[in-house]
């Protein structure tokens, strides 16, 4: 399998434990992709990062952007 990693998290992707919208991924050197929320992002984050071969898109900071100048 030859997946290259999405640019950015969408409303589609779905954290794997609670069915929330994804802020979080991990992509294991298998291949494997993991989606969290930002709760469980910040849960399991310092455990998937002591695995060594992992990449990590953590795009939490969108829950505290401004969106009021969008209105």
């Amino acid at each position: 399998m030859n997946a290259t990693l999405a640019p950015e998290l969408t409303a589609a992707d779905r954290c794997d434990r609670c069915g929330a919208q994804a802020y979080v991924r991990a992509r294991l050197a298998d291949g494997l992709e993991l989606h969290f929320c930002a709760h469980h992002g910040r849960q399991h984050l310092d455990k998937l990062r002591g695995l060594g071969d992992v990449k990590i898109t953590d795009e939490s900071h969108k829950l505290h952007q401004d969106t009021s100048s969008s209105v």
